[in-house]
């Protein structure tokens, strides 16, 4: 079976991909089409049906894994599948998903070796209560740290991210002892946690209800709220709006905050950036 990293132009493809995205639209003509971002463990390509849209549109969902037959072609630049056939199979979607190429344990152990860092009690006990939540662990290692369209768009992105974020927070506190590092690596090593009630799992990664609503940062911050009671006040409020303001350079009002959102930018930005640009 073909994987999507090693299509080739003008040749014939039949391989199991899972169904990230799936739209019925018309052509100017008024002719129904089906445009699919189909994807396995090595990426994601657009695919197109044209022909048979009534019999073949009834054969699968969004989500799904399906067997094609296709042609690959190059369109605008890129590659992409005009789909001759398509069949339901019996692969699990979620073992499709992309994931990362960095392994898991190995990040997973160095996230254990960055939250062993954390000296205030308090911030330990709470950083390692989150990390050990089984929703959190697995979202870790299944979920993307942006969706499947932003950086670290992948299976296990969320792990990876967090691990290079809280990376860069340590170096910076390192290298700045004024900063109160405890304070600055919990953040980063919680600053997405949303993201595990936000996104569905993959393929799709689809926002959950409340996601789609509230997004990573509002639940992310309740997430913790919700664990953090135990803190003096004044750490729980700097904790949560360091979090709180991950995304927002103007509304961080305290060093370690204006840290942990440059450090989120940078890793981003990093890993979304053209290999030899």
């Amino acid at each position: 079976m073909a994987s999507i990293a090693d299509l080739v132009e003008d040749r014939t493809v039949d391989g199991v991909f899972a169904v990230a995205r799936k739209r019925r639209l018309t052509t100017r003509n008024g002719k129904p089409y089906l445009a699919l971002e189909l994807v396995d463990a090595s990426g994601r390509i657009e695919g197109r049906i044209w022909d048979d849209v009534e019999l073949l549109d009834r054969r699968f969902e969004e989500g799904d894994a399906v067997r094609v037959l296709a042609r690959v072609e190059r369109f605008d630049g890129r590659l992409q599948l005009q789909v001759r056939t398509v069949e339901p199979s019996e692969a699990d979607p979620a073992e499709l998903a992309p994931a990362m190429r960095r392994d898991a344990d190995e990040l997973e152990g160095f996230l254990e070796f960055l939250a062993a860092e954390l000296a205030h009690p308090g911030l330990a006990s709470l950083v390692t209560d989150l990390l050990a939540d089984a929703d959190v662990r697995d979202g870790m290692r299944l979920l993307p740290a942006a969706g499947a369209d932003g950086h670290h768009g992948y299976a296990g992105g969320l792990l990876e991210h967090t691990v290079g974020v809280t990376t860069l927070c340590r170096e910076t506190a390192q290298l700045h002892p004024r900063l109160r590092s405890d304070l600055l690596l919990a953040a980063a090593l919680l600053h997405d946690v949303g993201r595990v009630r936000e996104l569905g799992r993959g393929p799709a990664f689809r926002p959950t209800f409340e996601g789609a609503l509230l997004g990573h940062v509002q639940l992310g911050v309740r997430l913790v709220d919700e664990r953090a009671q135990e803190l003096e006040p004044t750490v729980r409020a700097e904790l949560l709006h360091a979090i709180a303001s991950h995304h927002d350079r103007g509304a961080a009002r305290t060093a370690e905050a204006v840290v942990l959102y440059h450090a989120n930018q940078l890793d981003a930005q990093a890993a979304t950036r053209p290999v030899g640009d």
